[in-house]
């Protein structure tokens, strides 16, 4: 018998050592190779304004979630837009971590009357989308943001990760998804990440043990394959 051979090159450049590694454990690039789009919803994070003007790199990552979105509302599936919101109350662990004035930062550009809590302005956003509010790092874990309890009542079970930041609040909210039962795909260029390799470091230790990572071509040709 003639063993398949599977290409190596992965689409969203994830190191082929990586990659072969992944492939000798299943046989194949990709954890899952279609979707279902009206069991799907694209959940994408932190795309305030305050956060889209803190980093401009995230303007780039404006068009694919806004073909992604489009996409995927056609096809029956759903569009999810989270954003951040105050903590209850004083957090002493977060001030030990980012320090005090970074600290009040986050709490502030959260508060819903702070125009810098908004959207940014160029995503297509519609009436019928999911909107939560999160007082976490993740946008699913229990008791910090009611996305999954929304999501579920949708019949959602695949969700693809978009926004920002990927090595911070995007790779938080994938990993819980995963342990909640998810199937979940990290959207490489809809996303946006901190210098140094952080960005590519979260995809590639994503892809190798918790889900998948595509492009938007990718997904766009499984949302609405050409007949």
């Amino acid at each position: 018998m003639t063993a398949t051979i599977v290409d190596l090159r992965h689409p969203s450049g994830i190191n082929e050592r990586i990659v072969a590694k992944v492939v000798a454990r299943r046989g194949r690039l990709h954890a899952f190779p279609d979707i279902a789009p009206h069991r799907a919803a694209l959940v994408v994070v932190d795309m305030m304004r305050a956060s889209v003007e803190a980093d401009p790199g995230c303007r780039t990552i404006v068009g694919p979630i806004n073909a992604l979105a489009a996409a995927l509302r056609r096809a029956g599936g759903d569009v999810a837009w989270v954003t951040a919101a105050p903590a209850p109350r004083r957090d002493d662990r977060l001030v030990a971590i980012v320090g005090e004035a970074r600290a009040a930062l986050f709490a502030k550009a959260a508060r819903p009357s702070d125009p810098r809590a908004a959207l940014w302005h160029e995503l297509d956003v519609r009436p019928g989308d999911i909107h939560a509010a999160k007082t976490g790092a993740s946008a699913f874990f229990p008791g910090k943001c009611d996305l999954s309890d929304q999501l579920r009542e949708r019949g959602i079970d695949t969700v693809l990760i978009a926004g920002t930041v990927t090595n911070v609040c995007c790779e938080s909210s994938a990993r819980d998804a995963v342990e909640l039962g998810y199937r979940v795909v990290m959207v490489s260029d809809a996303l946006a990440g901190h210098a140094h390799g952080l960005h590519e470091a979260s995809l590639a230790t994503f892809y190798r043990i918790f889900g998948d990572v595509r492009p938007t071509t990718d997904l766009l040709a499984m949302i609405a394959p050409l007949r």
